[in-house]
């Protein structure tokens, strides 16, 4: 059997892409902001949308797809800016502790949040990132060697991609959990709203106008 992949390539971009989804980021932030809203359960919505925008802008980057739209940029206008507007829209609900993704005293406040509409906060904020193309057109192309098959190559780098931005968001939307807990025990509950809300105006400002 021949050996599909390579695997000094590999050990280099295992430890690269760690550190690319340790650095907090859009959606890094969006995951720390929903696991203090929502908590971290149903944050996994989120996550599974962000995976999937992930997966596909790792594919076009690396087949070539996306020169076509970096040279098109009007593409990601409309999606970039509905994204960001609905962010802040957002946002701006949970900063006067309204909305169904503020928090609650109310254990059951939160079942009416939609999981579609979870997922497709995380998917708008991989694929309508302008800097998420960007990075994973210059980053992905030279760990793929052209000596070898590239189906198992980048079937090999995106899965290390997705378990890596997985675990990452596990872990941020873990430390939003705990501060909403050490703030909920505390009674300021508005103020973490508060916080919740300007960190969600922050990551639709971020879309919208980056």
């Amino acid at each position: 059997m021949s050996i599909m992949l390579d695997f000094t390539l590999l050990a280099l971009f295992i430890p690269t892409f760690l550190v690319v989804s340790a650095t907090p980021g859009m959606c890094m932030t969006l995951a720390l902001t929903l696991g203090m809203s929502i908590g971290l359960r149903r944050t996994f919505w989120m996550m599974w949308g962000e995976l999937i925008g992930v997966a596909i802008v790792s594919v076009l980057a690396v087949i070539g797809v996306a020169k076509i739209m970096l040279e098109y940029p009007n593409l990601f206008l409309v999606l970039k800016y509905f994204g960001g507007a609905y962010l802040i829209y957002i946002g701006m609900q949970m900063w006067r502790s309204k909305g169904r993704m503020a928090i609650q005293t109310d254990s059951d406040a939160y079942a009416s949040i939609s999981a579609k509409e979870l997922i497709t906060q995380g998917f708008i904020a991989a694929i309508a990132n302008p800097k998420g193309w960007a990075f994973t057109i210059s980053l992905l192309p030279p760990f793929i060697n052209p000596e070898y098959p590239m189906v198992p190559q980048l079937s090999v780098l995106i899965a290390i991609i997705l378990m890596s931005e997985l675990m990452f968001m596990t872990l941020y939307a873990s430390g939003g959990r705990t501060l909403r807990q050490l703030l909920s025990n505390t009674a300021n509950v508005k103020t973490m709203n508060r916080v919740s809300g300007t960190l969600m105006i922050g990551v639709g400002l971020w879309l919208a106008l980056g």
